[in-house]
């Protein structure tokens, strides 16, 4: 795993970021507060000028940039969750440069910021479902968009589309989504 490589599947992420930030804070909006595209378009592009301007030279230290400047540049929930699952990839990348321990390190800081567990319909459903297919081997973009929509069906007892009870029922979850996007460009960049 090589820096150039991972800034190549940040870069990818914020380009997916961008193209569906509409289609973020529509799914946001029934359930949420209906600005997870606009907050996640301005953190990652933030991020991904961070990076340019900075040129880190290890996965670790392009980690570390991305969660530093997610937690202070991306509003809402969103932002605090996602720097916080870059800065378990950053502890997990400096002691492995295996993808699946590198990702539990980011889901484990996820676990521990939103409180949250699989099944509750959050970003987690997407994180710890893709992180079973890398181990099995089965993972393909196609899983990856199959993954995040299941949320659909599920009810939310955690965040925000948790006042909403059962009629959280039958929209996707955003976070899920956007992580959907994380690992599609993973996956289209070439990262293992």
């Amino acid at each position: 795993m090589e820096a150039k490589q991972i800034i190549k599947w940040l870069q990818l992420f914020t380009d997916k970021v961008g193209e569906n930030k509409a289609y973020l804070s529509e799914l946001d909006t029934p359930i949420g507060d209906g600005d997870h595209g606009a907050n996640m378009a301005r953190g990652t592009s933030e991020m991904m000028k961070s990076i340019e301007e900075k040129n880190p030279e290890t996965p670790t230290d392009v980690f570390k940039l991305a969660a530093m400047t997610l937690i202070s540049k991306v509003g809402g929930a969103s932002g605090p969750l996602y720097g916080s699952a870059f800065m378990g990839m950053t502890k997990a990348s400096m002691k492995s440069d295996d993808l699946v321990t590198i990702l539990e390190g980011g889901m484990s800081e996820i676990q521990k910021r939103g409180k949250s567990e699989p099944g509750e319909k959050t970003m987690m459903d997407t994180w710890s479902r893709v992180i079973e297919s890398l181990k099995d081997g089965s993972l393909t973009e196609e899983k990856v968009k199959e993954i995040a929509e299941e949320t659909k069906e599920m009810k939310a007892t955690k965040g925000r589309a948790s006042y909403l009870g059962e009629r959280s029922i039958g929209h996707i979850d955003p976070g899920a989504m956007s992580s959907s996007y994380l690992f599609e460009a993973m996956i289209e960049a070439g990262v293992k």
